[in-house]
C-alpha cells in the first residue's frame, strides 16, 4: 500500500525576520507644516537651519559692571558712565578708567572684556558721580556670552528625520523658525472582529466579552503621533469583515484585531485577500502572538493582530509602534532591550520566542525581574502590572535566580 506525500506546515517566521519584512513594506507619508505650538512629538523631516545668530550680540551672563580686566585689579576705582539692561538701547563704548552698570542679558559695551560681579564691587557717589571700587579679584571667566556662542545664522541645528522633543522646539524658536516641516500624522483604522465582542459599557449577552484591544492599541499608536480611528466591530462573517477592510481603504495602515488564526471563525486573512490585499506572512514564531499577518492593500499597509488582549498589545508594541515610526520617516527597529537579573527561576522555554510579563523589584543588588504568576495571553491585569517583558529565545534553557535576562521595558518610570 503506497502512502501519498504528507503535507507539512511551513516553519514559523522568526520575530526578527517578520519585523524586517514588515518594516521594509513601509513608505514614509507626506509632509505638512506646523507651528511650534503643535510641533512637539512630531517627526521633523526637513533639516532645521538657524535663521538668526544666537546670541545676536555679546551679552552679559551676570549682574555687575562691564570693565576692562587690565584696569580692574583689587582696589581699582572706576567711574560708572552708563547702564545697560536687557532689551535696552546699546550702551556707550567703554572709555578708559570707566565701568558700565550692566544686567544679565544686556549687550556689553564695546571695549569691555569682563564682568565684575556686583557682589564684588563697592559703589559710592561723589560730586554727583558714581564710582565702582573693585573689592575682590575678578573671576577667571569673563561672564560675557559672545555673539554666536550658541549658533550662527545659516548653521544646521537639527537633522531630520527626528522626533521633536520640547528642547528641540525651544531651539527652533530661538533659531527664528516659527514653522517646521514634519511628517503628517499617519492615518490608521483599527477593526475589531468577533461576534462575542461588545463595546465598553454595553450589556453583555451570553458568551460575550468587552472589546478592549482596540482601545489599548489606539492609545499606543496615538502616543506615537498617529491619527487613529476605531471602526465599528465587524462580525464573524467573511463578507462583513471584507467590507470593513474595503471601507478603510485610503488610510496608511489598516489593523484588524482578532480573526487572524486558523479557526473556523477566523476570517481576517481571507477578508484581506478578498479586499485585494497581498499578504507577505501570517504566522510568526512568537509567544504571545503567533497569528500575526502583514501585507499591502494598494498604498495601505495591512496588519492582522491576534485577538487575545495581551497578544494584541505585545504585538502592537513590537511591530505597530515601530511601523508608525517608519511611516513618519524614522528608522524602524524592534524595541531596545535592557539586561536585568532574575529574582526568581524560569523553566526552559519552548520553540517560540517568548515575551514573558514581569515586574521589577528593588533589592540591595539592584532591580530584579520577577516573572508574573501567569503568562496567559488573556490576562490584561497581569500586563498592566508588568514593568518589563522578559525576552526568551527559542528553547532557552532554564534560568536560575540571579541569571541575567534581556528585557523590553514597558514602563520607563519603573527603571
Amino acid at each position: 500500500m503506497s502512502v501519498g506525500p504528507i503535507a507539512t506546515r511551513p516553519p514559523l517566521l522568526p520575530v526578527a525576520d517578520a519585523a524586517r519584512r514588515l518594516f521594509d513594506m513601509a513608505r514614509p507619508v507626506g509632509l505638512e507644516t506646523v507651528g511650534l505650538a503643535e510641533a512637539e512629538g512630531r517627526v521633523l523631516r526637513r533639516d532645521l537651519v538657524a535663521a538668526r545668530t544666537q546670541p545676536p550680540f555679546d551679552a552679559s551672563a551676570m549682574d555687575g559692571f562691564a570693565v576692562r580686566r587690565a584696569e580692574a585689579d583689587v582696589g581699582a576705582r572706576l567711574r560708572v558712565t552708563g547702564e545697560a539692561a536687557a532689551g535696552g538701547a546699546p550702551p556707550p563704548d567703554l572709555a578708559p578708567g570707566c565701568a558700565v552698570r550692566i544686567f544679565t542679558g544686556a549687550a556689553t559695551p564695546l571695549g569691555a572684556d569682563a564682568i565684575a560681579l556686583q557682589e564684588d564691587v563697592d559703589v559710592s557717589e561723589e560730586d554727583g558721580r558714581l564710582w565702582a571700587t573693585i573689592r575682590d579679584p575678578l573671576e577667571s571667566q569673563s561672564y560675557i556670552r559672545p555673539a554666536g556662542g550658541d549658533f550662527q545664522q545659516g548653521q544646521p541645528l537639527l537633522k531630520g528625520p527626528r522626533r521633536l522633543s520640547p528642547e528641540d522646539v525651544a531651539l527652533a524658536a530661538a533659531a527664528g523658525r516659527p514653522w517646521l516641516h514634519v511628517s503628517r500624522r499617519p492615518r490608521i483604522v483599527l477593526i475589531s472582529t468577533g461576534d462575542e465582542l461588545a463595546l465598553p459599557g454595553e450589556p453583555l449577552g451570553p458568551g460575550m466579552i468587552v472589546a478592549s484591544n482596540a482601545y489599548g492599541v489606539a492609545a499606543m499608536l496615538r502616543r506615537e503621533g498617529a491619527q487613529v480611528e476605531i471602526a465599528p466591530i465587524a462580525s464573524d462573517d467573511p463578507e462583513a469583515l471584507t467590507e470593513a477592510v474595503r471601507d478603510a481603504a485610503g488610510v496608511d495602515l489598516i489593523v484588524t484585531l482578532g480573526g487572524a488564526s486558523d479557526g473556523a471563525h477566523d476570517h481576517a486573512r481571507a477578508a484581506f485577500r478578498a479586499a485585494g490585499a497581498e499578504l507577505d506572512f501570517y504566522k510568526i514564531a512568537m509567544r504571545p502572538g503567533k497569528p500575526l499577518a502583514a501585507g499591502r492593500l494598494g498604498a495601505a499597509l495591512v496588519l492582522g493582530l491576534p485577538g487575545n488582549p495581551v497578544s494584541a498589545m505585545v504585538c502592537a508594541r513590537l511591530f505597530a509602534i515601530p511601523l508608525v515610526g517608519a511611516l513618519t520617516g524614522m528608522t524602524p527597529a524592534l524595541p531596545k532591550r535592557s539586561s536585568f537579573l532574575l529574582g526568581a527561576p524560569l523553566a526552559q522555554n519552548g520553540p517560540r520566542e517568548h515575551y514573558e510579563r514581569a515586574r521589577l523589584e528593588n533589592s540591595a543588588e539592584g532591580a530584579r525581574a520577577i516573572p508574573a504568576r501567569s503568562q496567559d495571553s488573556s490576562l490584561l491585569s497581569i500586563l498592566a502590572a508588568a514593568d518589563i517583558l522578559i525576552v526568551r529565545p527559542p528553547f532557552d534553557p532554564p534560568k536560575a535566580a540571579g541569571d541575567a535576562v534581556e528585557c523590553v521595558i514597558l514602563r520607563a518610570d519603573s527603571v
